[in-house]
C-alpha cells in the first residue's frame, strides 16, 4: 500500500499528473466485519435464550389464566409489551452487528412478532450452540496439535476407513481437525447471518406492492434532485462566466480599444503587452471553467490520475489511497471524482484543514470513496455543495453520508454500485 502526498500548484487547468500509488485495499475491513458478525451471533445466542424463556412464560400464563377474563387480558398485555420490546431489541441487533435494516413496518403486528420470536429463538439457540461449539473444539484441536508439533511429542494414531488404513502423527492430525472445524464453523456462522436476515425480512419486509411504491417514490425524488442539481450547475457556470471570463474579456477589449486609438508608440506598445497578458489570463480562466464542468483528464488518464491532478492543486496535503482493481462505468467514475473534488475543495477553503485523506475501495458490489480531513468540522450536509453531491449519488442508487462534528474531523463517504466495465486504468508511464 502506497500513499502519494500532493501539494498545491498555481490555479489553472489540470496538468498531466504523475501516477498515484499502487492499488490499495483496506485489509482490516473483512476482519472487522467478521468480528462484528461474531459478536452479533454471540448476542443473538443470549437474546434467543431470553426469548425462549419469555415465550414459555407467556404461554404458561395464557394457558393458566384462560378461564379468568381479567387475568387473560392482563397476560395478553404483558405478552404484547414484551414481544414489542424483544422485537425492537432484535431489530437493533440486526442493524448494529449485521448492518441489516429490517425496513418494512415500524411496528410489527402482534402475531407476526410472536411467530418471529418463536422461530428466531429456536433457530438462534441452535445456531449459536453449533457455531461456538465448533469454534471451541476447533481451537482446542488446533492448539493441541500445534503444541504437540512444537514440543515434538506427537504420537502415531491409526486411522481405519473402509478400504483404507493409515497411521499419522497426532500433532498434524489435531491441527488439521482444528482447521476443518474452524472453517466449518465460519461457514455455518455466515449461513446463520444470512438466515437471520431472511427471517427478519420475511416477517417485517415490505410486500411487492409496498416495495414498488417505495421505489417509485425514490425514483421520483431522485429525478427531482437531478433537475435541481442541473439547475444549480448551470447557475454556477453562469456565475463563473460572468464574474471571471466576461470581466477579463471586457478588460481585454478596453485595452485593445485604447491601443487602437493611441498615438504614442511607447504607450501603444505597453497597452498591447497588457492586452497580451490579459488574453493569457482569459485563456487560463476559460480552461479553468471547462475543467470545473468536466475534466478531460478523467477520460484521457482515468480516475486515479484525475484525482492526483486535483490533489496537486488543492492547497493542502492530500493523500490518495486507490484500491479499485478496475475502472467503474463512466457515470459512477464521474460521481466519485466530483465527490472527492468537492470534499477536497471544501476542506481547503472552509475547514482550515492541513491534510486530507482520500480512500477508494471496493466491497462486494459497491464502490466506496471516503474523504477525511483534519479541519475544524461543522460541515452542513444541507449546504449547496454537499446537498448537490448527495443528489448526484442518490440518483445512481448510492448512499451519501457526512460526519462532521464541531472541532472535526470531517468524514464524507459515498457508496455507489460498482457497475464494473472491465476497463483497466490506462497507463501513462
Amino acid at each position: 500500500m502506497s500513499t502519494t502526498p500532493r501539494t498545491n500548484a498555481m490555479p489553472g487547468p489540470v496538468p498531466r499528473p504523475a501516477r498515484a500509488g499502487a492499488p490499495v485495499v483496506r485489509a482490516g475491513a473483512p476482519v472487522v466485519r467478521a468480528a462484528r458478525r461474531a459478536a452479533g451471533l454471540a448476542a443473538g445466542g443470549v437474546t434467543a435464550v431470553v426469548e425462549l424463556g419469555f415465550l414459555c412464560l407467556t404461554g404458561g400464563l395464557l394457558a393458566v389464566l384462560a378461564v379468568w377474563p381479567a387475568g387473560r387480558r392482563a397476560a395478553r398485555r404483558f405478552a404484547e409489551a414484551g414481544t414489542a420490546r424483544l422485537v425492537a431489541l432484535e431489530r437493533a441487533r440486526l442493524a448494529a452487528w449485521f448492518g441489516h435494516d429490517t425496513g418494512g413496518m415500524a411496528v410489527w403486528p402482534t402475531r407476526s412478532g410472536y411467530g418471529y420470536l418463536a422461530l428466531r429463538a429456536t433457530f438462534g439457540t441452535l445456531a449459536s450452540c453449533v457455531t461456538f461449539a465448533g469454534l471451541f473444539l476447533g481451537l482446542l484441536f488446533l492448539s493441541g496439535g500445534v503444541g504437540e508439533l512444537l514440543s515434538g511429542e506427537s504420537s502415531p494414531v491409526p486411522l481405519r476407513y473402509p478400504g483404507v488404513r493409515l497411521t499419522v502423527d497426532s500433532g498434524p492430525l489435531g491441527a488439521a481437525y482444528g482447521l476443518v472445524l474452524l472453517g466449518l464453523s465460519a461457514l455455518w456462522g455466515a449461513a446463520t447471518v444470512a438466515a437471520e436476515r431472511r427471517l427478519a425480512a420475511y416477517f417485517a419486509g415490505p410486500g411487492e406492492r409496498e416495495a414498488m411504491r417505495r421505489r417509485i417514490a425514490e425514483l421520483t425524488a431522485t429525478r427531482s434532485g437531478i433537475v435541481r442539481a442541473v439547475d444549480d450547475e448551470r447557475r454556477r457556470i453562469e456565475r463563473d462566466l460572468h464574474d471571471g471570463v466576461q470581466q477579463r474579456g471586457v478588460a481585454l477589449g478596453m485595452l485593445l480599444g485604447r491601443a487602437r486609438h493611441g498615438t504614442d508608440p511607447a504607450a501603444v506598445a505597453a497597452l498591447v503587452d497588457q492586452a497580451y497578458a490579459e488574453s493569457r489570463r482569459l485563456l487560463d480562466e476559460l480552461r479553468g471553467v471547462a475543467w470545473r464542468i468536466y475534466p478531460a483528464a478523467l477520460d484521457e488518464l482515468g480516475l486515479r490520475d484525475a484525482l492526483a491532478g486535483v490533489a496537486e492543486q488543492a492547497g493542502v496535503r492530500v493523500t490518495i489511497r486507490y484500491g479499485l482493481a478496475e475502472r467503474p462505468v463512466s457515470e459512477i467514475e464521474t460521481a466519485v471524482y466530483f465527490v472527492a473534488r468537492e470534499a477536497i475543495a471544501n476542506a481547503a477553503k472552509h475547514a482550515d484543514a492541513r491534510s486530507v485523506l482520500v480512500v477508494l475501495s471496493e466491497d462486494g458490489n459497491m464502490t466506496t470513496v471516503e474523504i477525511t480531513d483534519d479541519g475544524r468540522g461543522g460541515a452542513d450536509p444541507a449546504g449547496g455543495g454537499l446537498s448537490g453531491l448527495e443528489r448526484r449519488v442518490l440518483a445512481l442508487d448510492g448512499a451519501f453520508e457526512v460526519d462532521s462534528p464541531p472541532g472535526g474531523p470531517t468524514r464524507i463517504t459515498a457508496r455507489l454500485p460498482r457497475g464494473g466495465s472491465g476497463r483497466r486504468e490506462p497507463s501513462c508511464g
